[in-house]
């Protein structure tokens, strides 16, 4: 049986979803306003991996990751660069969903939009207003968190520590420093949508517990982020829905965060790495093994050499694919080595532990010729989304030729011409491999 880290009960829990056979999960999608960074890719991978473990499980899985393509930061660079807001985030979102399919991320069933529930969110408002629940300031429309019972479930024991207003923006018409933005008034040139309590927009919190309770209901099975959202983001999107007397997720997935370099990436670092930069210099399933190499909840490095050494055990893996790809089909993969990946999967999603039976798997069948271990092997890096290329694939003799170049750059100690080749290679859409028998390239 699967069990997972809920976030609210802080522990593992048995995974029980609410409808026997289904799962309903909702997911924090993008903010449109530029590319997606690595950050996004690790969360991405992460919620892939879910689902598809749920799907190999014998689940019927409904996924929802929202758009939001109204935001103070979209409105910032429309404004900065002069074009309308919506030139932006449609161009945003399309180089999301590009970056995304280049890592092997299953699209979502639902990706609403924000702008698409304005009226909705203008709808939950209202009520909440009519109960002075919400309130009205010169700037918008706030929720009282005072009544909402049971607030502050999702930050741990932290709400002290922001009442004195450490973390939380000064605003003297507040009733509280932990009272939230539900509504912005607009300002002069800002888009804005007509409300009874004023023109303007939703406040961010608001749009994704509209969104969820209406494409997956009351009760939904489980809510996925990063837990730089467990607070405020996810627990005042809660907070709206204790407020409404409506049950919200029954359980709160959260990933850790992403260091580049040793950092934990930050704008304020400057350290927001382009994702799309990224797999276009290394093998996008590198860095989708990179990421499953590490348990969800843990931090990830990413570098140069992490990056390089995933890339090598990649090239292992479709190594073994050529060879065994032909062989497999009506194979019984191996059942212990399957109940061993199970086991792994069922105790919190163990990563480290199901890469390590897949390449052991691999290893064996590489060894032994064993075409169950084979069988294995293929089923496990399917449920792991890493697609292994049994195709080498046609290289055109200009590139084989650089690569016996470099050959001769790396024998004569020339290290600089060796990795320039490697770099025009690399940056001509080729993956460059050391192996025993030399340098070898295959298509990106």
């Amino acid at each position: 049986m699967l069990h997972l880290f809920d976030t609210a009960r802080g522990t593992v829990v048995p995974f029980e979803p609410s409808t026997p056979g289904k799962v309903s999960i909702y997911a924090c999608g993008p903010t449109v306003y530029g590319p997606p960074h690595l950050g996004h890719g690790r969360n991405q991978v992460s919620y892939d991996l879910l689902r598809r473990y749920l799907a190999w499980s014998g689940f019927e899985v409904t996924f929802v990751s929202n758009i939001t393509d109204i935001d103070d930061k979209i409105i910032e660079r429309a404004q900065r660069e002069e074009r309308p807001w919506q030139e932006i985030t449609e161009r945003c979102e399309s180089v999301w969903f590009r970056a995304m399919d280049r890592l092997g991320i299953l699209r979502p069933d639902h990706t609403p939009h924000a702008t698409a529930y304005v009226d909705q969110m203008v709808e939950l408002i209202e009520r909440l207003a009519e109960r002075d629940i919400a309130y009205a300031t010169s700037d918008g429309m706030y929720l009282d968190v005072s009544q909402v019972e049971g607030y502050g479930l999702l930050a741990h024991g932290e709400l002290d520590q922001l009442r004195s207003g450490a973390r939380v923006e000064a605003n003297q018409e507040k009733r509280s420093p932990l009272d939230f933005a539900l509504w912005k008034l607009a300002k002069p040139g800002e888009p804005s949508w007509p409300a009874p309590f004023g023109d303007g927009r939703p406040g961010w919190h608001t749009e994704c517990v509209v969104m969820s309770l209406d494409l997956l209901g009351e009760g939904f099975d489980i809510h996925a982020g990063g837990n730089d959202l467990q607070f405020p983001h996810h627990e005042n999107e809660r907070a709206q829905a204790v407020a409404e007397g409506k049950d919200f997720a029954n359980l709160w997935f959260h990933h850790g965060m992403l260091e580049i370099d040793g950092e934990k990436m930050s704008k304020s670092l400057g350290n927001v790495s382009n994702l799309l930069d990224l797999i276009d210099a290394y093998d996008p399933r590198a860095f989708r093994l990179l990421v499953l190499r590490a348990h969800y909840r843990s931090p990830i490095d990413v570098s140069d050499d992490s990056m390089r050494d995933a890339e090598a055990a990649v090239a292992r893996l479709d190594g073994f694919g050529r060879r065994f790809a032909a062989r497999v089909d009506g194979a019984e993969a191996d059942a212990a080595v399957i109940e061993r990946f199970r086991t792994a999967m069922d105790d919190d999603l163990k990563t480290p532990t199901a890469v390590a039976t897949l390449f052991d798997a691999v290893g064996r069948a590489n060894a032994a010729d064993d075409l169950s271990a084979a069988a294995a092997a293929f089923e496990i890096a399917g449920v792991l989304g890493l697609d292994l290329r049994s195709e080498a694939g046609e290289v055109p003799d200009e590139i084989v030729a650089r690569a016996r170049a470099r050959d001769e750059a790396r024998a004569s100690k020339d290290w600089a011409a060796a990795d320039q080749i490697r770099d025009e290679l690399t940056a001509a859409g080729w993956v460059v491999e050391d192996t025993a028998d030399g340098t070898t390239v295959r298509p990106a």
